[in-house]
């Protein structure tokens, strides 16, 4: 998988900025992507040096429309990523 299709976006909730005080920061990826790619592609988009990578899979939710039939969300992946002490990935 190339760098470029690796990282979705930077997901900025409560969680994830208590975890930037740790330097550890949320990022939303691409399913495929495995911890390595994760790892290489934070390192050359934001410059920082990863310590650790961590994953988790989402699965989407189902909702009821209004005509009563069911659809599903997309499911998704999710990357803790903590970073050296000192460096730090610039949420704009």
């Amino acid at each position: 998988m190339k760098h470029e299709g690796v990282i979705r976006r930077v997901l900025i909730t409560e969680k994830g900025t208590r975890l930037s005080v740790e330097n550890r920061y949320m990022l939303e990826v691409a399913k495929a992507a495995n911890k390595m790619e994760i790892r290489q592609a934070v390192e050359k988009q934001f410059g920082v040096h990863v310590l650790d990578v961590n994953t988790q899979n989402y699965k989407g939710e189902s909702r009821m429309l209004r005509n009563r039939r069911v659809v599903k969300g997309s499911d998704w992946k999710r990357a803790i990523v903590t970073v050296k002490a000192g460096e730090r990935i610039e949420i704009v």
